[in-house]
C-alpha cells in the first residue's frame, strides 16, 4: 500500500528537520573548534552525521512506500553561544523538540491508520530516548564541572573518544 499524501508530507517535513539538526550540530561543532574544545567539536560532528542518517532513513522509507521526497530550505542555525554549557543545553532542548516532532508524526500515522509508518517511528521514538539521555547527561556533568578548567579539559577528552 502506498503512503498517503498527508503522511508523505509530514515525513518530508521531518526530513527537513533532521537536516536542520545536522546543520545545527555542525554549527555547534564549529563554535567548539573556535573555543578550542576539540572533543566537544568531535562529539557534535558525530551528532551531525547521525542526523543525516536519520534523514536518509526517512528518505528511503518514503521512496519504498511509493512516495516522493521533496526538500525544503534549511534555516541558518545560530553561530555563537555564551559557553560550552549553553551549547549542551541547546542540544538538549533541540533533542526534546525533535522528540515532539516524532510524536506528532506518530499521531499522523495513527490518524492515517498507517501501521507501517507506526512501526518505523518506534525506532525513532526509542532513538530519541537515547538522544535526550545523552544530552541531559552532558548538561548535568558540565554543571558538576562548573568553571573548573581541569574538569572541563578531561570531559572534552572523554567526548573526543566517541
Amino acid at each position: 500500500m502506498d503512503i498517503s499524501t498527508k503522511m508523505q508530507d509530514a515525513i518530508n517535513d521531518q526530513i527537513q528537520a533532521e537536516y536542520y539538526s545536522s546543520y545545527l550540530y555542525l554549527a555547534m561543532s564549529a563554535y567548539c573548534e573556535e573555543i578550542n574544545m576539540p572533543g566537544f567539536a568531535h562529539w557534535m560532528r558525530k551528532q551531525a552525521e547521525e542526523e543525516v542518517e536519520h534523514a536518509m532513513k526517512f528518505y528511503h522509507y518514503v521512496v519504498e512506500r511509493g512516495g516522493r521526497v521533496v526538500f525544503g530550505a534549511i534555516e541558518q542555525p545560530p553561530v555563537d553561544y555564551d559557553s560550552i554549557l549553553a551549547v549542551a543545553e541547546e542540544t538538549l532542548a533541540h533533542e526534546q523538540k525533535v522528540t515532539s516532532l516524532i510524536y506528532q508524526l506518530y499521531e499522523v500515522a495513527l490518524e492515517e491508520k498507517d501501521y507501517a509508518t507506526q512501526s518505523l517511528l518506534k525506532w525513532y521514538i526509542d532513538e530519541q530516548v537515547e538522544e535526550e539521555d545523552n544530552a541531559r547527561t552532558i548538561v548535568d556533568q558540565l554543571k558538576m564541572v562548573g568553571g573548573h578548567t581541569n574538569g572541563l579539559i578531561m570531559f572534552d577528552k572523554q567526548l573526543g573518544a566517541r
